[in-house]
């Protein structure tokens, strides 16, 4: 499985930005997804979950209500829409992939996903 993020940007605080993962290889619908983020000199975190076969979605409490996680299966492609957005959001986003779903408690382990895509720059910033 090969993974290609894009559509990072520069953005004002309180703008929106769609970041996208194109998926090849596999067909997403029976992937399990999740964004990560990683800011200078702070470790990958967990953004966003979206499970196989139409599996659970799961946030970090900072986007709840704020960023949603979807698939396109016609396309192949994941997407993180995000909204509302603050400087504290700054930071290199990433896209992964596994085959199987995961439990609540180990969505946002990086090492959990044996995949990953470059990753796109997103930066907040007025």
């Amino acid at each position: 499985v090969q993974l290609q993020a894009s559509g990072g940007g520069l953005v004002q605080p309180g703008g929106s930005l769609r970041v996208a993962c194109e998926v090849s290889g596999d067909t997403v619908h029976y992937l399990t997804i999740a964004w990560f983020r990683q800011a200078p000199g702070k470790e990958r975190e967990g953004v966003a979950y979206s499970g196989s076969r139409g599996g659970s979605k799961w946030y970090r409490d900072s986007v709840k209500g704020r960023f949603t996680i979807s698939k396109d299966n016609a396309k192949n492609m994941v997407y993180l829409q995000m909204n509302s957005l603050k400087e504290e959001d700054t930071a290199r986003y990433y896209c992964a992939s596994r085959v199987n779903n995961l439990i609540a408690s180990a969505w946002n382990d990086p090492r959990q996903y044996p995949n990953w895509g470059q990753g796109t720059q997103v930066t907040v910033s007025s």
